[in-house]
């Protein structure tokens, strides 16, 4: 007869055998109960693809990227925002530069979970932006990722007059030309800011789609400062086109002078500030090349200037061809050819009587001298009683022959 074991014994050696093979199985008794087992237990940090339930509790979701521009971007406006933001981690290290190796600035915030360059990027430029995130086991994950901006197909510029720190009269428009058509007026208008200490305001008036000029619905006044304030770097001009500059410009404007020239009574007629500083007499245009009405801004002066009858468009035979000849003290009302100038030896007996001239306001030399000596760029002069037509708004500044209602719409 076979003895009997207790029964203690056999019940044991079944309970560790059954512990045995859950902790085999790495069931839930052998997680809960690590008092049973000597084996260390794997840290999260060892194992950077574990993103499910294992050894290490609790786990530790993986650190979520929000980057832009994606990777391999092109064409990105330079100034568009780059940017990196992490959710379930921190940044840890961040460098954007471009293949010259040159490096982008750029802020981290107070959380470490978002880096923002802050320094300008370049046109036609390609960059590399490299970081490396952490998450909360110390995970390290680095990645590169690159981008390419606009091309300088599609950079566009634009000329502005008048220029920084000039000074100029009461009528002066303010004009920016642009080397490349605008669609988009509305957003170029919105980044262009311009103020005045005299308070006044103006609108812009598009002549083109590449010329804009800003008025104010009177004259400047008088003594006045103006600020533009340009910023229209990567401002989508439309069809892909993208400014590449940003510039303040500050003008300065003189004492108000305008002038009145009357064709029938062969006056010229000057005020400064609104008092009256002289009046003499002069002579116009003819019959057949009546000067211009309106309002004439005076525009660029020459001591000496050298005038070919060609230019006009006059021939070889024509009785008004005068071929070339040399005045003196020319003040320019029009690219197309008025000006204020000495007469001629040939037209002195005329002047204060009849108008002779091919649109031109000639003067005694010394009054021509007082013109051009006192009177500037932005002064201006109303031609009245005489047969020609308003000058093209691209032949000079004629702004201030637009009715207001329409200049502003």
């Amino acid at each position: 007869m076979t003895a009997r074991k207790p029964w203690g014994a056999g019940r044991k050696i079944a309970f560790v055998a059954a512990v045995c093979a859950l902790a085999a199985g790495g069931g839930a008794f052998a997680a809960a109960g690590p008092g049973l087992t000597r084996a260390s237990i794997a840290s999260e940090a060892s194992s950077p693809e574990r993103t499910t339930p294992g050894l290490a509790v609790p786990v530790v979701a993986p650190a979520q990227l929000t980057v832009s521009p994606a990777d391999d971007a092109k064409p990105v406006n330079p100034a568009a925002p780059v940017s990196l933001k992490v959710r379930d981690g921190r940044i840890e290290r961040v460098a954007l530069t471009s293949d010259a190796g040159d490096a982008v600035d750029g802020t981290l915030d107070a959380g470490g979970t978002g880096w923002t360059a802050s320094g300008a990027l370049k046109f036609n430029t390609r960059y590399s932006y490299t970081y490396t995130v952490v998450d909360s086991a110390g995970r390290k994950t680095a990645s590169t990722r690159t981008f390419n901006t606009v091309s300088a197909a599609n950079e566009a510029d634009a000329a502005i007059y008048p220029l920084d720190g000039m000074k100029v009269g009461v009528a002066q428009p303010l004009q920016i030309t642009f080397s490349e058509p605008v669609l988009n007026r509305d957003a170029v208008e919105k980044a262009i800011r311009i103020t005045s200490t005299s308070g006044q305001a103006g609108d812009f008036h598009w002549f083109s789609n590449n010329m804009v000029r800003y008025r104010p619905e009177s004259f400047w006044a008088a003594n006045s400062t103006i600020t533009m304030d340009l910023q229209l770097f990567g401002v989508d001009l439309g069809n892909g086109q993208i400014g590449n500059f940003n510039k303040k410009v500050t003008v300065h404007i003189g004492d108000k002078k305008v002038a009145v020239a009357d064709a029938a009574a062969h006056t010229f007629s000057v005020s400064i500030n609104d008092q009256p500083a002289g009046s003499w007499p002069v002579t116009m245009g003819d019959q057949r090349f009546p000067s211009a009405r309106g309002y004439l801004v005076l525009m660029e002066k020459h001591r000496y200037d050298h005038f070919v009858a060609a230019s006009i468009g006059l021939k070889p035979g024509d009785p008004a061809n005068y071929g070339e000849l040399d005045v003196e003290y020319a003040t320019r009302l029009t690219p197309s050819g008025e000006y204020i100038h000495q007469a001629l030896d040939s037209a002195l007996p005329y002047i204060g009587n009849t108008n002779v001239s091919h649109g031109c306001i000639g003067m005694t030399a010394d009054r021509a001298a007082w013109v051009f000596n006192n009177m500037t760029s932005g002064d201006v002069v109303q031609v009245i009683n005489t047969e020609g037509d308003f000058a093209n708004f691209d032949d000079g500044f004629g702004d201030w022959n637009i009715p207001w209602a329409q200049y502003a719409n």
